[in-house]
């Protein structure tokens, strides 16, 4: 007859269960162990103090040292007062007073200004007052009979050194004029050159001849040098 188990004793059911609460117990007791510390009993302060060792502290022994204070400096030497007998005798400058007196009266020298120098512009050719004179010009005495020598002068000058084949090289063809402007300045000399044409190439062999003047007596106005201003009209044909 076989004996019959209870299954309620039947421990294999629960083994996962106990397997679980083994591996649990095992890891608490390790965590304790690992967590575990000792000290050493030397090394806790418990806050009390010992007073055995307040005995054998030794306490330094200061000696206070009695300087002497330093020596009072010397007395100064006395200074020794030399009496020179005053024989000769010193002249005083006297001093005069430079205060003025309300009664005075100063008489004040007359101011003479110094004379202003009028600056005068440059006049046009055909109202100066004495026309600049050309070389050769110089043995006429009337400024209107200068005028007339000076514009002849100027005009014979600028035919024979006028290029007038300058015309038909540039092709152009009939009559052309080129107007000139300059000026003779206070020292007689040609200056500011300006020129209009119907080719720059005529504008500036104008300047060119122009340029070539000679230098003359300046003209004056009001008996003073000053700059006139002259213009001059260029006509030549081009011969087709």
């Amino acid at each position: 007859m076989e004996p019959k188990k209870n299954p309620k004793a039947d421990l294999g059911r629960r083994s996962v269960l106990f397997l679980q609460l083994g591996l649990i117990l095992v890891l608490f007791i390790t965590w304790q162990a690992i967590e575990w510390k000792t000290y050493d009993r030397e090394d806790i302060d418990i806050g009390q103090v010992n007073m055995d060792a307040l005995d054998d502290e030794e306490v330094p022994i200061t000696e206070i040292q009695n300087t002497p204070p330093p020596p009072p400096p010397p007395p100064p030497a006395p200074e020794i007062i030399e009496v020179v007998e005053d024989e000769e005798e010193v002249e005083e400058d006297e001093i005069q007073s430079t205060e003025t007196s309300l009664d005075e009266i100063v008489e004040v020298e007359e101011v003479v200004e110094a004379p202003v120098e009028e600056e005068i512009d440059d006049v046009p050719f055909a109202v100066i007052e004495d026309v600049p004179i050309f070389p050769g010009c110089e043995g006429l005495s009337n400024n209107d009979q200068r005028k007339q020598c000076m514009s002849e002068k100027i005009s014979q000058f600028v035919n024979r050194n006028f290029d007038k084949d300058l015309g038909g090289e540039l092709g152009l063809s009939g009559i052309n004029r080129v107007i000139v402007q300059f000026k003779i300045d206070k020292n007689g000399k040609i200056t500011e050159i300006r020129s209009r044409a119907p080719h720059p190439r005529l504008e500036q062999e104008a300047a060119r001849v122009i340029g070539k003047l000679p230098s003359m007596q300046p003209g004056k106005q009001r008996g003073k040098a000053v700059g006139v201003m002259y213009s001059l009209p260029i006509v030549f044909q081009v011969q087709d």
